[in-house]
């Protein structure tokens, strides 16, 4: 893992986290207990702020960045990532928030200003064009964006086991580098 300090601003990791190999964290980034951000992954909190929250996982090659301050967005947009959350690989995440228990399918985007809400899925592939919601318990498809369906109760169960899942595999890989 490479840290970057930008801005006089040291990334914040968790003892508990595993950041991999080829991650490389620059500027205000938080990541919270039991999160994990995998191989090559890129995030630049140099703009604005990241945080990554307690048992998310942001899966291999996925780049995060936030949105600076301009006018019509004082504040610009951080990019806030809940307790829980599943980010798949090859995902980009730019100026959003995503609830906790959130999922981003594989190579999807996520643009400025779009919230992804609790147990809400973004589908493998899919553009949320900025400033759109997915409500709780839906699953939106396409490029753009678009409801689908929601959720099932398995659905919702899967993506707690996978959540589960990145918990226990990161620990696993923290002690396969250990022993290196």
């Amino acid at each position: 893992m490479t840290r970057v300090t930008f801005g006089g601003t040291e990334p914040d990791v968790d003892p508990t986290a595993f950041v991999a190999p080829g991650a490389v964290l620059i500027g205000r980034v938080e990541i919270g207990a039991e999160a994990s951000i995998w191989y090559n992954c890129v995030l630049r909190g140099d703009v604005n702020r990241i945080r990554v929250g307690a048992r998310s996982n942001v899966q291999d090659g996925t780049v995060i960045h936030c949105d600076s301050p301009k006018p019509g967005s004082p504040g610009g947009h951080p990019t806030i990532i809940g307790e829980e959350v599943l980010i798949g690989h090859m995902a980009m995440v730019h100026g959003c928030i995503l609830h906790d228990r959130a999922f981003v399918g594989l190579g999807a985007i996520v643009m400025d200003g779009c919230t992804i809400e609790s147990d809400a899925m973004l589908a493998a592939g899919a553009m949320l064009t900025p400033g759109r919601r997915i409500p709780s318990g839906q699953l939106w498809a396409g490029r753009p964006a678009k409801y689908v369906r929601d959720l099932t109760a398995e659905e919702l169960e899967g993506m707690r086991a996978g959540v589960a899942h990145y918990v226990a595999l990161a620990k696993a890989h923290a002690a396969a580098l250990k022993d290196r």
